[in-house]
This record gives structure tokens, sequence and C-alpha cells, in this order.
């Protein structure tokens, strides 16, 4: 009795649990998967929340990233400076988009920012170029890149602009409905 390490108080589990598609005992499971990741840096203590960010380095070893050729991006969309150094709070948002729970048009949202490398809210054909490369790891002749980047521009590019805004990526999305099935990290 009185023993029992405390990290979180009630109310901040009780604001994880609204803020994220997990319970309290999966939120407790990331958050020692998050401390696992430098335990030297995290503490065991949550309640007085602390300023602790886990460096892009060890985020991308995660075995949920590190075979994920955008791992990096993936880390910048939900670190809060664009770093990919994460807080807490942007891991456990991490988890929760990438969660089968999560709902297909937030999946879709995350996907186009993953995408949008220039980070300018549109899908351009450099930004095309980034994720075929990413997506066939290289593989590709400049050509051959270049053909299938001008391919999706004349199919999702709904007003010929020369790029994807999020209507025009969500529009594509909804042609491909097994697309955001590999936009999932299981805990």
């Amino acid at each position: 009795m009185g023993n029992k390490q405390t990290v979180f108080t009630h109310e901040q589990l009780e604001a994880y649990q609204d803020c994220t598609f997990f319970t309290r005992k999966e939120i407790m499971r990331l958050y020692y998967r998050y401390q696992d990741l430098a335990p030297q840096l995290v503490p065991l203590d949550y309640t007085s929340c602390p300023d602790v960010k886990v460096p892009y380095e060890l985020i991308g070893t995660m075995p949920e990233l590190k075979d994920n050729p955008f791992r990096q991006r993936i880390a910048q969309v939900f670190s809060e400076d664009g770093d990919g150094h994460m807080t807490l709070d942007n891991f456990l948002d991490m988890f929760s988009v990438m969660s089968e729970m999560a709902p297909r048009d937030l999946k879709a949202y995350y996907a186009f920012k993953i995408y949008d490398f220039n980070n300018d809210d549109y899908i351009c054909a450099w930004d095309l170029e980034q994720t075929v490369t990413k997506l066939t790891r290289g593989e590709l002749s400049a050509e051959e890149v270049s053909l299938v980047c001008e391919k999706v521009l004349d199919e999702a590019d709904g007003d010929h602009d020369g790029r994807l805004s999020l209507e025009d990526f969500q529009n594509m999305i909804l042609r491909a409905p097994d697309f955001l099935s590999t936009f999932h990290i299981r805990i």
C-alpha cells in the first residue's frame, strides 16, 4: 500500500484518452515504449509535465519506423518543431493517427502532410518525385519517376494547376480504398 508509482495524474490520463483513440492501458504501454527509447531522458513521473523530447535518432530506430522509407518525414510531421524530435504528446499523436481506429479522413490528412515535402500545402511534381523515389527505394530511373508523377497529376489534379491540393489528394484516396490500409502502426 502506498508504494505504487504514479506516472500520470488521473486528469492527464483522461486528457490523453480524449485526444487519442487509445485506452488507459494502451496509453501506458505507449508511454513505456517512449520511455524505453531514452530512459536517461524520459522520467518515470509525468505528473509535473516535464519538457522532454526524444531525439529523432532514437525515434527512427523503433521497429514500427526503422524500415519505413518515410520514417524521417513521419517524425518531422508529428514533431511540433518539424525537426523529428518528439515529446510524449507528439509520440501519442503519431501512434493514434496511424492506429487502425483513426478515421480515414484523418489518415489522409496526415498522409498528405507526409508527402508534402516542401511544406507548401500542395503536393507538386517535386513532392511526387520524392514520394515515388522513397516508395521504390530509388530503383526507378529519373524518366520512370517522371512518368509516374506525370500520370498521378493527370489522374488526380482536379483543377489542372499542376499540383494536388488536400481535396485532390482525398479524392484520389477515395478511388484507391486500399491505399490507407498501409498507413498503420500497431501498438
